[in-house]
């Protein structure tokens, strides 16, 4: 009971300042009460040996027609939520904003997402595909992320095609170990397709000197624990991390609005206070324009 009220306590006087008013003299304080019980070192300090980390963003044009569709959605939801917004208020829209940046999301990473029946290319596909030709050729391993399951079984059943081996692991993986084992011991298996949600963190995956984001979350410190997946403690080689993006896309002012809200993201006390919380109409508008 006691413990109930305490943190009633804290969500009254911290954490509603914090993450809904986005107060930054309160942050600063608790950061103040909070910082003799935190030691916070950076990968960097701890480990001064780690090879080079260099990372790219690749922009890739969508074909016409995938931006024709793309368009087609984000027309309709874009009326949809300005409507909304109007009649029921910002905080009561966010389920159907995440809705449409969802279905947006998936249309620039491949139309076949959220239409079955497409039978055109996905510009971003096309790219990961000659990507990882050559990473392949060139006797690399690389970890390539996707936060859409449905995504990876695409690529899946591309390198089935093409006879490539891979190792695979999603939320539904039941053995874990073996599938890391494989991709770091077997010279064969040069692909480690990976669910970001269910390989963001706790793997070692040394073996892999190439990392592919295909694509870009909201909270830029979860991709970067997939990266570290490779780039961390028994890596001896130079890490290459991708971020592929579909050019004209909500993808790219996702970007956009990370740059934006970084310094207030730096600010806060909790990393899982996401930019999407932080979102604004003027921000939602310029996502669906």
């Amino acid at each position: 009971m006691t413990e109930d009220k305490e943190y009633n306590k804290f969500k009254e006087n911290f954490m509603k300042h914090i993450e809904k008013e986005q107060n930054i003299q309160i942050a600063a304080t608790l950061k103040k009460l909070i910082f003799p019980f935190i030691l916070r070192r950076t990968k960097e300090e701890v480990v001064q040996e780690l090879p080079p980390k260099v990372e790219y963003i690749f922009y890739s044009p969508m074909p016409d027609e995938q931006a024709s569709l793309y368009s087609k959605i984000r027309d309709a939801y874009r009326n949809q939520i300005i409507n909304e917004i109007e009649s029921k208020g910002l905080n009561k829209s966010r389920m159907r904003v995440l809705e449409g940046l969802t279905k947006l999301r998936q249309a620039a990473c491949h139309p076949s997402l959220i239409d079955s029946s497409y039978q055109g290319e996905s510009g971003k596909f096309e790219a990961l595909k000659l990507m990882l030709e050559e990473i392949v050729s060139e006797e690399h391993k690389v970890l390539v992320f996707s936060q859409f399951v449905k995504m990876l079984s695409i690529v899946r059943n591309f390198l089935d095609e093409e006879m490539v081996e891979y190792t695979y692991l999603d939320g539904t993986t039941k053995d874990r170990e073996n599938e890391v084992a494989k991709f770091q011991n077997e010279e064969t298996i040069s692909i480690f397709l990976i669910s970001l949600k269910a390989g963001g963190v706790g793997l070692n995956l040394t073996a892999a000197d190439y990392v592919i984001h295909y694509d870009p979350w909201w909270n830029p410190a979860v991709e970067m624990q997939a990266i570290d997946r490779a780039h961390r403690i028994g890596q001896s080689k130079k890490v290459f991390a991708y971020k592929l993006i579909a050019k004209d896309s909500v993808e790219e002012k996702i970007l956009q609005l990370q740059q934006h809200k970084k310094i207030l993201v730096d600010q806060l006390i909790t990393t899982e206070n996401t930019i999407f919380k932080n979102l604004t109409k003027e921000d939602i508008v310029d996502l669906f324009s």
